[in-house]
């Protein structure tokens, strides 16, 4: 098939954290775009920097031939697709979706089925590299769906991606994105009562990641987010109620799959402790703090930055 480029329209729906850093690295490469926001001010900056704002989704769908989405959940999703004024609604046969969102894998196959019916075609493909990596445009992308379609997407999908790989079928993205929360879930996990035995043994935090990082306990979770927790630097780059949302997700994959996944249901417990004491907007890397606190430990009730 014919592949998505500069001559291309493009759509973008969910403008927040994550999709407008992605949505304005589609605007400097060139890319006609239309967006959609619930929020008229939200979609401002992009109309000023030279995209047009469609009033329903129905409408963005209208005048794309590809359209991404970016948003919070199943809900949402299904909301953007299938509600009123949904994309489906103003889908041209041959029209592609390419869902960033992370929502479970049982959901986007139901959703690509319901997408056939209209003659268009969804791929999921979740991506990490937080905030910072939508803003430069060095996100990692996995994506499910026919291999055909996933690279007629690839050049435009390259304006906010530095990887992007093929993991298998409809569904197959969001089981590697739940597979990705897991497994940094548990690096944090291991960092986090890291900190908590060496504060407990008086020993300096500081001193401890130092000495940490020269052998095999080195890894992202303690060069990086170590040292914010050790700073008391909880602005988010990426929320405790999202990474909680997304380990939710995981563990109902694996719960639907017959797996136990003990460690993401202890980060699980930990991030609802978390958010349910108010700090559901601090960075996920505030969950090191729950840990402290269930030692016993004071820790911080206002974060560095706000």
């Amino acid at each position: 098939m014919k592949a998505f480029g500069t001559d291309s329209r493009i759509g973008f729906i969910g403008l927040g954290v994550m999709g407008s850093g992605m949505a304005h690295n589609l605007l400097r490469k060139g890319h006609a775009l239309t967006v959609f926001a619930r929020k008229p001010q939200a979609a401002q900056a992009f109309v000023n920097a030279g995209a047009q704002r469609a009033a329903t989704p129905a409408d963005v769908a209208r005048a794309s031939d590809l359209v991404f989405l970016c948003v919070s959940d199943d809900d949402a999703v299904q909301a953007v697709l299938f509600g009123p004024d949904g994309l489906a609604a103003g889908l041209a046969a041959g029209a592609c979706v390419v869902d960033t969102s992370t929502i479970a894998a049982a959901s986007a196959r139901i959703f690509g089925k319901r997408l056939a019916e209209h003659g268009a075609a969804l791929l999921d493909a979740p991506v990490s590299g937080g905030q910072g990596g939508a803003e430069a445009g060095t996100l990692t992308a996995m994506v499910g769906g026919p291999a055909d379609q996933v690279d007629a997407c690839r050049a435009v999908m390259g304006a906010f991606c530095k990887s992007i790989t093929h993991v298998g079928d409809l569904g197959a993205g969001q089981t590697v994105k739940a597979c990705n929360q897991v497994a940094v879930a548990g690096a944090m996990l291991g960092v986090a009562d890291a900190l908590a035995l060496a504060r407990a043994q008086g020993v300096d935090p500081r001193v401890m990641r130092e000495v940490l990082l020269g052998g095999t306990a080195r890894s992202f979770a303690l060069e990086k987010h170590a040292q914010r927790v050790i700073d008391g630097d909880f602005q988010p780059g990426f929320r405790a109620r999202l990474m909680r949302k997304d380990l939710r997700i995981a563990l109902q994959t694996g719960r639907d799959a017959g797996a136990r996944l003990p460690g993401a249901a202890a980060a699980e417990e930990l991030l609802s402790a978390l958010c349910d004491s108010g700090r559901a907007d601090w960075d996920w890397n505030a969950l090191a703090l729950q840990v402290q606190a269930n030692a016993g430990l004071d820790i911080p009730t206002v974060p560095k930055a706000s």
